[in-house]
């Protein structure tokens, strides 16, 4: 029912259009993203929930929550247009209206999303000049290039794209996204836009998406950190004449695509973290509730001392059963079994004996599960995260020079 696309895209949607250009915002890579659909599309989306929020947000989400029908989102990485006051609102509300005129739309057409430095003015002469290009360069086979141009201190590009078969035929399902640091759940500094093909209702497709992003997106952490630009917008173009119904077997189908899609777009980000070695799965079973496994998931994955023993290769399960004590969990400490992979590490009544070679090999792997069994029920949670490394120090310590 489903299938990756191989250098799949958004651009891979009947009806999207996109391109990635530098506009001299960054020096040389690209920093001006542009996705354009030939017709009015629903749209859904997820918002930041720091306090802080970035002028860009405070435009999009209006649009969204209003349940406008949209045709582009224009995206400038570099600088985040957060913390800029009247004039940074007045910049953002220039961006959308200068792209909107450009593509001959109504301003409120068009999302509009930007992702960088905190606290600095956009360079609007650059911005306005980059417009005009992008604006006649899209085209159906540019996706790859608006992913690029939406990263920052990424290593790579995050493009996807899986076809779904319905009941009566075949849907798209495309999306980009960008996250390397400040990366924790409720958003982060990440982006992710995603389109479809499938008609679907407004409210509905909101339900669809909100849904998907808490098991996906909502279950990452490379940092802790909660930006003040993150969003993630889904928007539908009913290209492919094949509509959507709450309750039926194509919704059911629909649903666990448009979460597939996610859930591996939350995961490149988290495997890319900054100065990452390694995606690190937390896998969380038999808990009382899905909160106690969703908060010891939360609480390991933001661990420094876990995480930096993840990136030494250091078995040191001690500081995986400290993390989810303080997690406000309930469950009993000597109950819990530990598992690296599927070589046991602890097991009830604190017993261990592991071979600490065979550990350390399993650790050196770039992909590894750690599962915690709390043998309290029958609740699970799975979250995604990064070891820390010397690397990720030195490019925040470096992130504005």
């Amino acid at each position: 029912m489903l299938q990756f696309i191989e250098n799949g895209s958004i651009s891979s949607v009947q009806g999207i259009k996109a391109a990635g250009i530098n506009c001299g915002i960054k020096k040389q890579k690209k920093d001006l993203s542009l996705i354009y659909s030939d017709v009015p599309c629903n749209a859904a989306g997820t918002f930041t929930l720091n306090k802080v929020i970035a002028a860009p947000l405070v435009i999009s989400k209006e649009i969204i929550t209003k349940k406008k029908k949209v045709r582009a989102i224009l995206v400038n990485s570099g600088n985040a247009n957060a913390c800029t006051g009247e004039t940074g609102l007045a910049n953002a509300v220039k961006m959308q209206q200068y792209c909107a005129e450009k593509l001959g739309l109504q301003h409120d057409e068009v999302i509009i999303s930007s992702t960088g430095v905190i606290g600095q003015q956009l360079p609007m002469q650059n911005l306005l000049a980059g417009i005009d290009t992008i604006s006649g360069a899209v085209d159906y086979c540019k996706g790859n290039d608006a992913a690029e141009a939406i990263m920052t201190t990424d290593k790579k590009k995050k493009s996807f794209a899986v076809k779904v078969r319905l009941l009566k035929g075949e849907v798209v399902i495309g999306g980009i996204c960008k996250g390397s640091g400040m990366i924790m759940p409720n958003m982060a500094t990440m982006l992710a836009f995603l389109a479809t093909d499938a008609s679907i209702e407004q409210a509905l497709l909101q339900e669809l998406l909100s849904e998907a992003v808490n098991e996906s997106f909502n279950k990452i952490s490379v940092d802790g950190e909660t930006s003040t630009n993150d969003m993630v917008v889904l928007i539908e173009n009913g290209k492919s004449g094949l509509k959507i119904n709450k309750n039926s077997k194509d919704y059911e189908i629909f649903k666990s695509a448009l979460t597939t899609i996610c859930r591996e777009m939350a995961k490149s980000i988290a495997s890319d973290g900054e100065g990452a070695t390694k995606l690190i799965t937390i896998s969380i079973n038999k808990a009382k509730t899905r909160k106690d496994a969703d908060v010891i998931a939360r609480a390991i994955a933001n661990s420094p001392l876990f995480k930096t023993a993840m990136n030494g290769n250091d078995a040191n399960w001690g500081r995986i059963l400290s993390a989810a004590g303080n997690s406000g969990a309930d469950f009993v400490p000597e109950k819990v079994t530990i598992k690296f992979d599927e070589l046991s590490i602890l097991k009830p009544n604190y017993t261990n004996g592991f071979n600490e070679e065979e550990a350390k090999k399993i650790l050196s792997k770039d992909n590894v599960t750690v599962s915690l069994d709390l043998n309290e029920g029958e609740e699970s949670s799975t979250w995604w995260t990064c070891d820390f490394s010397e690397e990720y120090i030195k490019i925040n310590a470096n992130y504005r020079t």
